[in-house]
């Protein structure tokens, strides 16, 4: 999973289908029609088989034998789609700017402490990785 290789973009519902992929692992199409769609039809669980089809076509699952029946797992990592939709927004609406994004983001949310404890040691990582400046307005 994961990796630099570039997966077209999803359709909101083929990442329905990735999302039960990345909560319950390798599932069969009949496992994942039963979370998609509880007590589903026949016309559900084919629903489900193409958009596999599509995901696989763009190399977001893959697919096993296992017995009888198709196993499909994801190719994809959450964080790298993540990754990739907010570039590709920030690309669109803020010149490639993170900052607009990311600050609305923040912004527009309520964020509970465990959350800004999280973005508090993102930044301290991030601030680990740039080397210090010396001397001037930058003195650290």
């Amino acid at each position: 999973m994961g990796g630099t290789r570039r997966h077209p973009d999803v359709t909101d519902t083929e990442l329905s289908v990735l999302k039960v992929l990345w909560d319950q692992g390798p599932s069969t199409i009949r496992q994942l029609t039963d979370r998609l769609y509880p007590g589903g039809e026949t016309a559900h669980y084919a629903t489900v088989q193409k958009l596999l089809e599509r995901l696989e076509s763009k190399a977001c699952v893959r697919r096993r034998q296992r017995g009888r029946a198709h196993v499909y797992a994801s190719t994809v990592d959450r964080d790298d789609l993540i990754s990739r939709r907010l570039r590709d927004t920030a690309d669109k609406l803020c010149e490639g700017s993170l900052t607009p994004l990311l600050s609305q983001l923040v912004d527009s949310s309520k964020l509970s402490d465990a959350d800004l404890a999280a973005l508090r040691g993102i930044v301290d990582r991030l601030d680990g990785k740039k080397p210090k400046r010396r001397g001037g307005p930058w003195k650290s």
